[in-house]
């Protein structure tokens, strides 16, 4: 019956996702070449002095991304110092530097991992001038980034790959402002709160007095979810009634989370004139979500112990509500994505079900991933992929009739090495230094062994790929996980983009060549396999040996 039931949601889910694909595919693609501009994006150009027309080269597309970037980290850093002098502060105190790095890091790289109980360490306008408008310009980012990449492979010998500040103020404007306000206006009918009253006091039925936060929940629940963005109003994310109060709304937000992942493929393909394209990139990304979702929910409902026998489930940091097969989907389509939020605690899954989660991650958030970011590591996965067919029949690797030379392959794989080697050095250099392994394990890490190298390397695996979500039985609110997971999720977010501009450019410079019998389609079944195997493969090998002294060999006790 429970099978029968996970196959279902999966079903509806899958039938959500194919009617938003085509309307809201064709929609970003649109806009994204449109040529006019409305009133209000006029003005912004004419305040920031911004001509929409000029078209940039990589190398000035990475310069506004980053210049951008930075002013959000340090506006963001500066607002949680100064908290205790703003309006709504709800008389909480300034933030501690090192927080405040971590925090600011976070929500502008679109990782919004906390490292704090929000309800009871940010005031609402800290909230909502940092952290929502983050949630905005962040998703935005990663899409821009995305589009410029899939220029590179439309435009012939141009060497420009658009305009960053349009791309931006579109992605803001005509996408996530208006989706965000409908999508709030959704979760306010089902029961999530909206407000500015701070606390209210409350006397229970035992005589007990009881303080009932508020807050302006909604409006930063929706963009959480529809910018993949996941950090949570409340320390309990979308567990938390408030948030997220029922099974419905539950899967509501999983539909917000990956319908513009999912649909970007659609986009992908209409830019390049080939929506076959955008197709085969869509098969790839659902193949591995499939996958992914079947094991976690056979891991779940499978879990040994009389604990589960008892419960009828291994219901341990589960919502009633949700049940083992809403949890297992929720927790897949936030991993799979780089949303990070949840509405069930993945330190609770089994040994192996948080195995999940954590190689969702590695796979580098591509099935479908986060606002952007997972089509252009998809795309990436694409071009290491025809490189290696062309080396097994000698031929030169094309991909959309750009070559991949020595200078694209060289690009591509040093965008895989980039994630893997954070994540195992951060996690290898809390153990490695004794002074910080002391700390780690006497103030970090509650579950000591197996499981506290697991929490360790999920806390790393989260903050280098941008995701947030954690295995919340680690502390994280220290020196050195402060810094070393802001380094991280900086350079996870910065590093990937600049490889991933500096290919746009080297593609959009190039001549299109017409394709020949030699040429490997990529529109086909035989290319979505490749291209999964690769995924799969490139993972399994880069994170093995590390799995196997956590996750795996928990599972295997």
């Amino acid at each position: 019956m429970d099978l029968w039931f996970a196959v279902l949601q999966a079903l509806t889910l899958a039938l959500v996702l194919a009617l938003i694909y085509r309307p809201l595919g064709d929609y970003m693609a649109t806009f994204y070449q449109s040529s006019r501009d409305n009133r209000i994006e006029r003005g912004f150009y004419r305040l920031v002095g911004v001509n929409p027309r000029s078209q940039q080269t990589w190398q000035s597309y990475l310069r506004s991304v980053l210049a951008f970037s930075l002013m959000g980290v340090l506006f963001v850093y500066v607002i949680q110092r100064a908290q205790a002098v703003l309006p709504y502060s709800l008389g909480f105190p300034a933030i501690p530097s090192g927080l405040s790095f971590n925090t600011a890091v976070s929500f502008v790289t679109n990782t919004n991992w906390q490292s704090y109980s929000p309800d009871v360490t940010m005031g609402y306008s800290v909230q909502m001038l940092g952290l929502a408008v983050q949630n905005f310009v962040s998703a935005a980012v990663g899409i821009a980034v995305a589009i410029a990449l899939v220029r590179g492979f439309a435009q012939r010998r141009t060497g420009t790959i658009g305009n960053f500040w349009v791309d931006l103020t579109r992605g803001v404007l005509r996408l996530l402002l208006p989706v965000a306000i409908l999508a709030a206006v959704v979760l306010l009918a089902g029961g999530v709160i909206q407000n500015l009253t701070g606390f209210t006091d409350v006397t229970t039925i035992t005589g007990a007095t009881q303080s009932i936060p508020g807050g302006p929940v909604a409006s930063q629940e929706a963009i959480k979810m529809f910018g993949t963005n996941g950090g949570g109003f409340f320390n309990a994310n979308s567990a938390h009634p408030f948030e997220n109060p029922t099974a419905w709304t539950s899967m509501f937000q999983i539909v917000l989370m990956l319908a513009i992942p999912f649909s970007l493929p659609r986009t992908f393909g209409t830019i390049v004139g080939d929506k076959k394209q955008g197709y085969a990139i869509l098969g790839a990304m659902a193949a591995i979500f499939v996958v992914s979702l079947t094991a976690l929910t056979l891991f779940e409902l499978g879990g040994a112990g009389t604990a589960r026998l008892a419960a009828g489930g291994a219901m341990e940091g589960k919502e009633q509500r949700f049940g083992i097969i809403g949890s297992a989907l929720f927790g897949t389509a936030s991993t799979l994505t780089s949303t990070g939020a949840v509405n069930s605690m993945h330190d609770s899954f089994t040994a192996l079900g948080g195995l999940m989660p954590m190689l969702n991650m590695m796979l580098g958030e591509v099935a479908p991933g986060g606002t952007g970011s997972g089509l252009y590591g998809m795309l990436i996965l694409a071009v290491i992929t025809v490189f290696i067919a062309g080396l097994l029949v000698g031929r030169t690797p094309e991909y959309l009739g750009k070559k991949i030379g020595p200078r694209e392959i060289k690009i591509a794989s040093l965008y895989i090495l980039v994630t893997p080697t954070l994540v195992l050095a951060g996690t290898a250099l809390s153990f490695a230094i004794p002074a910080v392994r002391a700390d780690v394990e006497t103030t970090s890490i509650w579950n000591p062994g197996l499981h506290g190298l697991s929490e360790v390397l999920y806390a790393f695996t989260s903050a280098a790929n941008n995701n947030g979500s954690a295995f919340a039985g680690l502390t994280a609110n220290t020196p050195w996980f402060n810094t070393a997971l802001g380094v991280a999720m900086l350079l996870g977010r910065f590093l990937p983009i600049v490889l991933v501009l500096a290919l746009a450019g080297a593609l959009s410079a190039q001549d299109t060549v017409p394709a020949t019998r030699g040429t490997l389609p990529t529109h086909r079944m035989q290319f979505v396999g490749l291209l999964v195997g690769v995924t799969v493969i490139i993972t399994a090998l880069t994170y093995f040996p590390v799995l196997a002294l956590g996750p795996l060999a928990e599972g295997l006790q």
